[in-house]
């Protein structure tokens, strides 16, 4: 039997209101905490070249379980609330994990 592949989002946007994107982010983190099947992992990265442009990488055990996320009702309200804070509509990158390595 294999083991799932892991799978992660990325999702691409622009604001200018970093700190309301914060503040929502923290409110999604602490309704995902410990739920089975939801994110394991979540990285916010700043465009150095481009202000106000960022990039969330979202880190699932598989593929389901994303889908899984995608569609539960909470992460919708989530993705709304997400678009109204950003200055153009965030893009959606779907990726399997190919290869990772932990160096520390």
């Amino acid at each position: 039997m294999s083991t799932p592949q892991r799978f992660v989002q990325i999702l691409e946007f622009e604001t200018d209101r970093i700190d309301d994107m914060r503040a929502l982010g923290e409110e999604g983190d602490q309704r995902l905490a410990g739920r089975p099947g939801g994110p394991v992992r979540r990285l916010v990265l700043k465009d150095r070249s481009r202000p106000d442009r960022y990039l969330m990488l979202v880190e699932f055990d598989s593929y389901e379980e994303a889908m899984r996320n995608s569609d539960d009702p909470e992460t919708g309200k989530f993705a709304h609330a997400m678009a109204a804070l950003c200055t153009t509509p965030p893009s959606f990158t779907d990726c399997d994990v190919v290869d990772a390595t932990d160096f520390r």
